[in-house]
């Protein structure tokens, strides 16, 4: 149904839709309210200095008993509009659009008006631009019909508007006047898409219920239930295209046939230092299991910092090269890669295989050997960054693509290595030592089989975490110099984030200086950041790993992938300016070995306060510190992976969390992956059941699925793309 249908829609605001992408009735019932206003209970004007104090808006029935237009003193024109009702006046003032409210009410006209009341200069209760409802035009006019209003008398909803959209007259009260045209359109602009056994099923109103008590319901419980069904709707499409995606991985694709022995594996298992954990060992089995189907593994491996993933990660590998295959590692950072190449290599020492490491920052001779080796098949396990997609690259025989730390790709970036495959698809294994809650890994996983590493090795400590002010910074110090006096390392992080990266880079820089220099003249501190290159990186990190630094001063490159036992203290500078996941990994760099290990949590009380004077908003500012230190008491109360991932994704939302174009999750209009959980997990039940029973929609009760999904699936397909 075309937008120019309603009454009111002109060029002007036609134009001003589509800014918003809204084309269609249809879409306009998907601008859903931001908030609502409870105006179904109305107020004497004697009771009025009773909800003063409470700060809340409230909403008097009263006839116009005089208007007027003042001017002040600089000759700007108040229009004050004083009303009564039984028990009393209240006057309303208007400092804009005095023209048009001068000559808008009629005396003896009853109004529904609504506000927070305010004192004035005399301390009387006084309404800064209500909103209002016409009720009658005099007492001989018929009683009001409480139905048809809009802006009083019910629950009212209020939508995001911007100063762009009010100048075209869609302000709260535009919407408001278009959202009811397009409610009383609903059954012909809006085609039920829900199987009728699905609705009944979970309990679900119809659309157009649902799409009328989302914008005007009679009841916050009316309200709710439209909510439900409208984020039902979201979860249940995106979850059906998870379910394709995965049907695509298990059936439509050739995969390789791994047999799972593998001598190699065996002897790694028996040399290792320590004992593989029961949890390890589950999802060995778990991965072997998938490695032996003809279909290709599409598997994600959960665990928390230090749980030892690369040693099953490993594993899969040498299953791989005694298969005949090549394994290929992807890190997001070239640090990251190189720490997996040692470390690997070192597992590996006795063994006759050829491990090759491909990065950027390499020299051309270095690389060619490296590209050479790869084409020829004598590399078995190429270990590098995103170096590895470059068309270049090409494998003789790959297996088995392991993806590290896989929230810091694109997308589309696994599929790219996958495709590298020649005939059949390789098995993919996908890597996080960031815990995702249950929830995000439904929804942005959906297609992928999970496996989760629960355990932590038996010898692990907890690390004890505290948060210190900047006053506290010297006793920090005495404690960093005490720690080293016994032998141990520690590392000194500073921010670094995109809007600042220079300022930060010159911070951390000046911070090494100082500390070298004033602090710590005695010992020896490093520097380590992502600007330097390849060859000073890897002999900063060798010197640390040696005991030749004792402080190491870095930047959030070290948030991944550094093991280097003997370090037992992350002081993290600046903690307020970074989420909790990001702090958790950071706090997973200590704690290797067996010593008790610490971190400290500094953060800049004096300059969040004056961020705060200085901020446009300082309400938003305040909130800001506050969920800073609701983040920073969450580090002290807990070192479990999953829980602060879950306070993360609360505290920061889903977006920021993942970074929502990197993840490929869409921006969801109204689910909560938090709040929602329960709806997410009943919409993947139904996706997934309706594409095992009827994988290509031809059944009649899935027609309207079908259309409605052919329409979104062009949005999400770019969004989810995964190999």
């Amino acid at each position: 149904m075309d937008l120019r249908q309603l009454k009111g829609i002109g060029p002007k605001r036609a134009d001003a839709l589509r800014e918003l992408d809204i084309h269609s009735v249809e879409q306009l019932l998907h601008y859903y309210p931001r908030a609502y206003l409870d105006r179904s209970c109305i107020t004497k004007i004697k009771d009025l200095p009773k909800h003063f104090a409470a700060g809340k808006e409230v909403t008097v029935i009263a006839s116009v008993f005089r208007t007027e237009v003042r001017r002040t003193k600089k000759r700007t024109k108040i229009f004050f509009l004083t009303i009564k009702d039984e028990t009393g006046f209240v006057t309303c003032v208007f400092y804009a659009g005095v023209e048009w409210y001068a000559n808008a009410f009629e005396q003896g006209e009853v109004l529904a008006v609504s506000a927070v009341p305010e004192l004035d200069r005399l301390n009387r209760i006084q309404f800064i631009h209500p909103e209002f409802d016409r009720l009658s035009h005099g007492e001989d006019d018929d009683e009001t019909d409480w139905s048809k209003l809009l802006h009083t008398g019910s629950i009212i909803p209020k939508y995001s508007s911007s100063e762009e959209l009010r100048l075209v007259g869609l302000d709260n009260r535009g919407f408001r006047r278009l959202l009811k045209q397009a409610v009383t359109a609903v059954s012909t602009a809006v085609c039920e898409h829900l199987p009728a056994a699905v609705i009944q099923k979970y309990h679900l109103p119809g659309i157009h219920a649902a799409l009328r008590q989302i914008h005007f319901p009679k009841s916050y419980a009316e309200r709710d239930g439209a909510l439900r069904r409208l984020k039902f709707d979201e979860l249940f499409f995106f979850e059906l295209l998870m379910a394709y995606r995965r049907r695509e991985v298990k059936s439509g694709w050739k995969g390789i046939s791994f047999s799972p022995k593998s001598e190699l594996a065996r002897l790694l298992v028996q040399t290792l230092p320590f004992e593989l954990t029961a949890a390890q060992k589950r999802v060995i089995g778990e991965i072997t299991a998938d490695m032996q189907a003809s279909s290709p593994m599409n598997r994600l491996l959960q665990g928390d910092v230090g749980s030892g993933k690369t040693i099953v990660a490993l594993f899969a590998m040498l299953v791989a090269v005694a298969n005949g295959y090549q394994s290929a590692l992807m890190a997001p950072t070239e640090i990251l890669a190189e720490q997996h190449y040692r470390s690997l290599e070192k597992l590996l020492a006795s063994s006759p295989l050829t491990l090759r490491l491909l990065i950027g920052g390499q020299k051309k001779r270095l690389r060619d050997d490296v590209l050479e080796d790869v084409r020829g098949g004598q590399a078995n396990i190429v270990i590098g960054t995103h170096a590895l997609l470059e068309e270049r690259v090409l494998f003789n025989k790959l297996g088995l693509v392991v993806v590290d730390e896989q929230h810091r790709f694109g997308v589309a970036q696994r599929s790219r290595l996958r495709e590298k495959g020649n005939e059949k698809h390789p098995d993919v294994l996908v890597m996080t030592a960031t815990p995702i809650p249950r929830t995000l890994s439904l929804t942005l996983y959906g297609d992928l089989d999970v496996s989760v590493i629960d355990e932590l090795p038996k010898d692990r400590k907890s690390i004890r975490t505290a948060v210190r002010g900047d006053e506290d910074k010297g006793k920090v110090y005495a404690f960093l110099r005490e720690e080293i006096g016994r032998g141990r390392q520690a590392y000194v992080v500073y921010p670094l984030i995109e809007e600042s990266e220079k300022l930060d880079l010159k911070a951390a820089e000046g911070e090494y200086v100082r500390l070298q220099n004033q602090i710590f003249p005695e010992l020896k501190v490093g520097l380590l950041h992502g600007r330097l290159p390849s060859d000073e990186k890897d002999a900063v990190m060798r010197r640390f790993s040696q005991k030749e630094i004792d402080i190491l001063v870095a930047t959030t490159v070290i948030e991944v992938g550094i093991d280097v036992p003997n370090a037992t203290v992350m002081v993290i500078e600046n903690a307020e300016r970074f989420g909790l996941s990001q702090l958790h990994q950071l706090r997973g760099r200590v704690g290797r070995g067996g010593d008790q290990s610490y971190c400290i949590l500094l953060t800049n009380k004096r300059l969040q306060q004056k961020k705060t004077i200085l901020a446009a908003d300082r309400a938003q500012a305040q909130e800001e510190i506050v969920t800073s230190q609701q983040r920073l008491q969450t580090m002290v109360q807990t070192s479990d992976g999953f829980a602060i991932a879950e306070a993360d994704l609360r505290l920061r939302g889903p977006g920021e969390y993942f970074g929502t174009r990197q993840s490929g999750l869409p921006e969801f209009r109204i689910a909560d992956l938090v709040l929602d959980a329960e709806i997410v997990s009943i919409a993947r039940d139904s996706a997934f059941g309706i594409v095992e029973t009827d994988p290509h929609l031809r059944l009649p009760e899935h027609a309207e699925v079908h259309r409605r999904f052919e329409v979104i699936y062009k949005h999400l397909l770019s969004l989810v793309r995964t190999g």
